[in-house]
């Protein structure tokens, strides 16, 4: 049965020109003269860019199958870093380049999930925030006990955040995968 645009769904892949894109979110529109389309936002799997793109209603399209799973990260090894599967305690092998600059906030004994495609890893979601112990940064100066002045300091991965004046070496901060930001300090 051939599928067509009339069957995007949130979380639909589809390959365009020989990239796979996620569906993030769509609309059928029927406007009252001229033919019904379907407007998505659509977000590149492999880069993460996000784009939005408006298809005529009833064209044939390629559906992909991508398979998410929830590995654990165990260690670096070389280019790659290595993922096991909790279930069967396989060890998988996933290039380095797939998670760019959020590596930074990897520590051992995280859950991520990791999207397959024909067996192929093409992506890597790290959780949204991670706990991680402060192991560099100067102290704050007495009487700067206010949330308002930063300063840089390096976690236990080796990334460097910004954190308020009043965080010391061995607290564990609450920080964003995403863009490295400072959500709130642990107990």
């Amino acid at each position: 049965m051939a599928q067509t645009s009339n069957d995007i769904k949130n979380g639909s892949v589809i390959n365009l020109d020989g990239k796979l894109w996620q569906v993030i979110k769509f609309q059928h529109v029927k406007p009252g003269k001229g033919p019904a389309f379907v407007r998505t936002t659509i977000k590149d799997v492999i880069s993460g860019k996000i784009v939005d793109k408006t298809f005529n209603a009833g064209i044939k399209m390629e559906f992909e199958t991508v398979d998410n799973s929830t590995l654990q990260y165990s260690y670096r090894d070389g280019d790659n870093l290595v993922f096991m599967d909790m279930t069967t305690y396989d060890q998988i092998m996933i290039p380095a380049s797939l998670l760019g600059d959020q590596e930074k906030y990897l520590l051992e004994g995280t859950d991520c999930i990791v999207s397959s495609h024909n067996g192929t890893p093409i992506a890597v979601e790290l959780p949204a925030s991670v706990v991680l112990t402060i192991t560099h940064t100067e102290p704050g100066l007495q009487g700067n006990r206010s949330n308002a002045g930063t300063k840089p300091a390096t976690v236990e991965t080796g990334a460097e955040i910004q954190v308020p004046l009043f965080i010391n070496e061995g607290d564990r901060v609450k920080v964003d995968t995403r863009d490295g930001s400072y959500l709130g300090r642990e107990n």
